[in-house]
């Protein structure tokens, strides 16, 4: 019985830093109603057009104690596309852009949380058009947490980047006469999201 005893002891003391880390961290998941993922591109070369996609899901493991041994795990329905202009959106949706037959969605997947004096980073796989590169998340938040009206807890984040659309395949592009590009390659990226916490 002693024997037996001192197991347990050693098997509960090897277990305690994963429960501990699991009662540290909470789930989130995005609320696609009050989420989105607004795009800007360089049009003409005189001004910037901006779009965003409107159908954004995904969770958030928070780690309470540390933030940097959070995840994050997110994806942008790429047919929700919404630039404001109709013909517009159809040619994203397109062969020509996003080619949302082939490639219906967005999804990023968190590698490593950077905190550099309270400013969050956050590293992950970004997976677009079939092609999948790391990038770089500059974030804002999380915001302390609010009881809505409906009984749930909520916070938000915001997060920014640049990209390069060429560096996923999205070459498709026309020149003027001047040369310049029709649309612009880099493109700013700004994610607003919403979260409401897992219950239990």
């Amino acid at each position: 019985m002693t024997r037996f005893r001192s197991q347990a002891f050693l098997l509960a003391l090897a277990l305690f830093p994963a429960l501990s880390a699991a009662a540290q961290t909470s789930t989130w998941t995005i609320d696609p109603k009050h989420s989105t993922a607004q795009f800007t591109v360089r049009h003409l070369a005189i001004s910037n057009v901006s779009g965003n996609f409107t159908n954004v899901t995904g969770t958030i493991d928070l780690n309470e104690k540390d933030i940097t041994q959070s995840q994050v795990s997110a994806v942008i329905d790429v047919s929700s596309v919404d630039t404001r202009v109709s013909d517009r959106d159809k040619d994203l949706r397109s062969p020509n852009f996003f080619d949302v037959e082939k490639y219906p969605t967005i999804e990023f997947k968190s590698k490593r949380i950077v905190n550099s004096g309270g400013k969050l980073q956050v590293i992950g796989d970004l997976t677009m058009h079939g092609t999948t590169r790391e990038v770089t998340l500059d974030v804002d938040g999380p915001t302390p947490e609010l009881n809505d009206p409906w009984g749930n807890v909520r916070r938000g984040f915001s997060a920014s980047t640049t990209l390069n659309r060429k560096d996923f395949g999205l070459t498709y592009n026309h020149a003027l006469k001047t040369g310049e590009a029709v649309v612009g390659d880099n493109v700013k990226i700004q994610i607003d999201l919403e979260l409401i916490k897992k219950k239990g």
